[in-house]
């Protein structure tokens, strides 16, 4: 998985899903609507590969002091929709995410995180690389339901164009009915500076060694874990 789509693997349970479908000779875990059930280790969710047409991953937690990570690291070459439904209900239960996706079509990325129980954690960090042509809509909507006091909600969005044609669309949005630890939302576009392309030029790399640079170090840039 890190060599082929730089994902960082560790002591986990894992439920790994390729292409949009579930790899039982990859994981460690069946398939499951739920993750209701205590591991003495994290559980690590793995959705890789390509994707187009529709596609759907549910993350449903129900299980107290479960802590679960989610790795995503799609690409598409065709029009692609992508609905990603979390819902956290374990108590003292965390589910961190690193989403990254690149886009050389339309994509269309839905994510909602729900909170259903006090005291839980859900903090998404979502990529986009937009590339020629290319048109991204990315909504990401955080639902803290009623006594979910003492929450954790994070919604990062990260975008970075390699052309001037593509472009990228974020649609954040809070439903929050109890007082949480803290949510937070926030979202940017990632730019290289000419004192950092000269810089890099000036080394003797070329013109597409330079963009590559850049595209890697904003795809390393994750800092949720």
């Amino acid at each position: 998985m890190w060599n082929e789509f730089n994902i960082k693997t560790f002591p986990a349970e894992t439920i790994v899903y390729r292409d949009g479908i579930y790899q039982p000779e990859l994981s460690t875990l069946p398939e499951q609507k739920s993750i209701s059930k205590k591991y003495d280790l994290p559980v690590h969710i793995i959705y890789v590969g390509k994707i187009s047409g529709e596609n759907t991953l549910n993350i449903n937690l129900t299980q107290s002091n479960q802590p679960v990570f989610l790795s995503i690291n799609i690409k598409n070459d065709f029009p692609a929709f992508l609905n990603i439904f979390i819902k956290n209900a374990g108590k003292n239960s965390e589910i961190r995410g690193h989403i990254l996706l690149q886009n050389s079509s339309n994509l269309d990325v839905k994510i909602t995180a729900e909170h259903s129980a006090p005291d839980t954690g859900i903090l998404l960090q979502t990529k986009i690389i937009g590339e020629k042509d290319s048109f991204s809509k990315i909504s990401g909507t955080a639902i803290i339901n009623k006594n979910c006091e003492n929450t954790k909600s994070d919604i990062c969005f990260a975008g970075l164009a390699t052309d001037k044609s593509a472009k990228i669309r974020f649609t954040p949005g809070q439903k929050i009915s109890s007082v949480p630890e803290f949510a937070d939302h926030s979202a940017y576009i990632f730019h290289s500076n000419s004192a950092q392309e000269n810089y890099l030029r000036e080394s003797g790399l070329s013109y597409s060694q330079v963009e590559n640079v850049m595209i890697e170090a904003f795809i390393q840039d994750f800092n949720l874990f």
